[in-house]
């Protein structure tokens, strides 16, 4: 019993550092979006159209992940997928240094697919580690992402304040990632494929008609844009819109990843107590008056404090989605990828999105449209309840 339990806690430790260094790779180096955007020599909508290229490649590849999983396991899927980011990231990091745009997208286009073909399979282990402790402990794993981002946010300030250049920063983030993901990789859980008769029990396409499936995915695509956004655009909102320096832009964006952090640290007692949906409506109006704030052009205070509320209300949207659609082990990463999928799509449609809007509103303005989506979350909230079948403690009930 020890040892089993020393396992879990073994897989629990590893799934973490994976999220963490998951969350560092994709989208540490977006607080000094702008000093890509400008090694670049692009417009905001010419930058909006390039990350269509990461967003796009996410998108393409995670419908495929899900199977990935269930064929290989989720550690050589994790294994897979890191690889790609390592080589991707180095990629986008050759397209700034020598300014080509097309090298920086072919970067952006390994990155998708590797982020998207190694977040499914962390998630599904995740969830793996959820079940055997018998406690909701997927919010903390997704903080652990928010906490990549958080040092990597950190990085990006530092070393735009020291003038380190981006494609300097992006080789030593592939560097890290590389180091890292192998030997954490090996303390997940073997892996034993579905007996024979349980491994088609469900398709991609049968997965694709459950109405319970498709709505996770409405909630993970309402608070998936609402944290993409930021991500994308919250560090030139304040850079453009408020005419701050690259490093009050990092530091908003340092801010809002944090507030992510937290929420996702202690969110698990929240979910406990008031259930997914409840929850779930809480940090949308969270999320709904920090991008007030963000946007009403007040002060540089103001805006960051609205950041802070920002990160907090968009914490819980993606991992209660994750584990919703986990809920049965089963079929875990057939539906973890078709909700991801959709999800995703918020990554897919924010960027050219919010940059051709701010070529004629102006970045702020454009921001509005996360208001839209978080009316698509709270609509598709109800679909988040658990599973009666699936018997994990503290998740049932509104």
């Amino acid at each position: 019993m020890d040892l089993d339990q020393s396992r879990v806690t073994a897989a629990k430790i590893a799934v973490g550092f994976t999220f963490a260094t998951n969350g560092l790779a994709y989208t540490g180096w977006l607080a000094r979006a702008p000093a890509v955007r400008d090694s670049l020599d692009l417009s905001a909508a010419g930058f909006g159209l390039l990350l269509l290229c990461l967003s796009g490649a996410a998108i393409s590849a995670i419908p495929l992940a899900g199977p990935l999983v269930q064929r290989i396991g989720p550690a050589r899927t994790v294994l897979l997928g890191s690889t790609s980011m390592v080589v991707g990231l180095t990629g986008l990091g050759t397209g700034t240094l020598i300014g080509s745009v097309p090298v920086a997208g072919i970067g952006l286009v390994l990155i998708g697919m590797g982020n998207s073909t190694w977040d499914v399979a962390m998630n599904v282990e995740g969830a793996d580690v959820e079940r055997r402790l018998g406690r909701t402990i997927m919010p903390r794993f997704h903080a652990g992402f928010s906490l990549g981002t958080v040092l990597g946010a950190l990085f990006s300030a530092v070393a735009a304040a020291a003038g380190l250049p981006i494609w300097a920063q992006l080789y030593l983030t592939a560097a890290l990632t590389l180091a890292v993901t192998y030997p954490t990789i090996k303390r997940f859980f073997p892996y034993a494929p579905l007996p024979a008769g349980q491994q088609h029990a469900m398709s991609v396409g049968q997965a694709w008609r459950e109405p319970r499936t498709l709505l996770i995915g409405l909630v993970m695509l309402g608070f998936g844009f609402t944290e993409g956004t930021a991500n994308d655009w919250l560090a030139i909102s304040l850079v453009d819109g408020y005419r701050t320096s690259e490093t009050i832009g990092a530091i908003a964006f340092g801010g809002f990843v944090t507030a992510m952090t937290l929420g996702r640290l202690f969110g698990g007692y929240a979910i406990e107590r008031w259930g997914r949906v409840i929850t779930l409506r809480v940090t949308a109006a969270s999320a709904a008056v920090g991008l007030l704030l963000v946007v009403a052009e007040v002060a540089v205070p103001v805006a960051i404090a609205g950041a802070l509320l920002w990160g907090a209300g968009a914490s819980l949207g993606f991992p209660i989605g994750m584990s919703s659609a986990a809920d049965d082990p089963a079929r875990a990463a057939i539906r973890v990828s078709v909700a991801g999928s959709i999800g995703y799509g918020a990554f897919l449609a924010g960027p050219p999105l919010i940059g051709l809007l701010a070529e004629h509103l102006g970045v702020l303005r454009a921001l509005l449209c996360v208001f839209g989506a978080l009316v698509i979350g709270l609509v598709a909230s109800g679909a988040t309840r658990p599973l009666p079948e699936s018997g994990v403690a503290g998740k049932s009930g509104e």
